[in-house]
């Protein structure tokens, strides 16, 4: 587990040099601050718009996902109790207020990685927009030293391994 957590944290340092510029930091803390929420009406009004009869139910079940997702979270993260970064790592220094006391997983990943499942179950052309949004998402979360790389990847498998066989299951009775 040493480790890891050292080639986590050597990677955060890494990643996290990205927004030691103005331009970087202000995607961070954009792109972060779009994760508490902000994303979700956007992700919304793009699903009304553009999939028409689909776009209740894949609403409703991404609201569900990220509600599933969400009662199971807590407990974890007090379970595993992992120091954020910018706690871990003096030389690191976190650009805007945390949501929570502790790291891991992503919270953020996890949600909305369980919101586009539906999403690109039902409109598949969005595959490839939506691996970027992940990615954006994944980044800005490290960048801001909130997370480690293995607390992204823990909040994107935990969010599409229960919204995946979910969704399945919910599209096709209704």
């Amino acid at each position: 587990m040493g480790r890891l957590h050292d080639a986590d944290l050597a990677a955060v340092r890494f990643i996290a040099r990205s927004s030691h510029f103005t331009l970087g930091r202000a995607c961070a803390i954009v792109m972060s601050k779009l994760g508490n929420g902000w994303i979700y009406l956007i992700l919304g009004a793009l699903v009304f718009q553009f999939l028409g009869r689909d776009a209740f139910r894949v609403a409703v079940l991404g609201g569900l996902n990220a509600l599933l997702l969400h009662c199971l979270y807590p407990s974890i993260k007090r379970r595993v109790g992992r120091q954020r970064p910018f706690k871990a790592d003096p030389d690191l220094r976190s650009l805007l207020a945390v949501l929570d006391e502790h790291s891991f997983p992503s919270g953020h990943v996890m949600t909305l990685s369980g919101v586009l499942v539906p999403i690109v179950l039902v409109w598949p052309a969005t595959a490839l927009a939506s691996l970027v949004l992940m990615a954006c998402m994944a980044w800005s979360r490290i960048a801001t030293a909130h997370h480690y790389p293995s607390d992204i990847f823990a909040g994107t498998a935990l969010g599409v391994v229960l919204a995946y066989p979910l969704s399945i299951c919910f599209l096709s009775i209704w």
